[in-house]
């Protein structure tokens, strides 16, 4: 993508004070986009912004004004089986990795509609099509949401030249999967379901991500792309 192709362009990224969705921020602003920086937690030229908040999204997205790229990046999770993840812990999950996504989809889409297109991305995870390695029903059910529904926004939103994709990683070394990168013995397992012998770093995620809402992929929506070094050919 060439930098002229890029004056004037802003993409919003939620989940943007670390890990994937810092990365995707930065990829974005290197290449010549205005950022808006979202996320829950204050930081250097962060909007705080709670994506389950559906009053505080439709604020701050109509501070923003135009959109051309939204990366839904924003997750969390509560690693804790199915007898013991309280109800609370359950809904907090689906509260900011469905519901946060949807809302900053439907605030965007409303903008984008109106500019005459534009490019969602959201991130999902290779746990939205796997039961995962680890007890975690709560993220793993969440994702699975995710993934169907980028199909169904991607339908919906195709008639306003609206692109809506996501991307699935495998495990990757942020904040979020600290307790498994810090476990040798967990790490281990996910070792032996990554044939590549190899995890992606945050970087990684970003370039697919920028792949999928770039001009590049203009006939692409609806599509999970998996960033897994073949977790999910097994």
């Amino acid at each position: 993508m060439q930098q002229a192709d890029l004056k004037g362009k802003t993409a919003v990224v939620t989940g943007a004070a670390t890990g994937i969705g810092k990365a995707c921020a930065d990829l974005f602003a290197s290449r010549g986009f205005s950022i808006a920086r979202l996320d829950v937690q204050a930081g250097e030229s962060i909007s705080v912004c709670d994506v389950a908040d559906e009053s505080a999204i439709e604020k701050t997205f109509a501070k923003i004004g135009r959109i051309d790229v939204l990366v839904n990046s924003a997750g969390i999770a509560v690693r804790k089986n199915a007898l013991e993840i309280t109800r609370e812990e359950w809904d907090r999950v689906m509260a900011v990795n469905v519901s946060g996504m949807f809302l900053c989809s439907r605030a965007a889409a409303r903008i984008m509609k109106q500019n005459g297109g534009g490019a969602i991305v959201n991130l999902a995870s290779i746990m939205g099509f796997s039961g995962g390695l680890f007890p975690n029903p709560a993220y793993q059910a969440s994702k699975g949401a995710v993934i169907n529904l980028t199909r169904a926004l991607a339908l919906e939103f195709a008639p306003y030249g609206i692109r809506v994709n996501a991307v699935a990683p495998t495990f990757v070394r942020t904040n979020l999967t600290q307790p498994v990168f810090s476990n040798p013995e967990l790490l281990k397992k996910v070792m032996e379901h990554t044939p590549l012998g190899v995890l992606p770093e945050v970087e990684d995620i970003a370039q697919a991500v920028a792949f999928l809402a770039g001009p590049e992929a203009r006939c692409i929506t609806g599509v999970t792309l998996p960033v897994d070094s073949g977790y999910l050919a097994r």
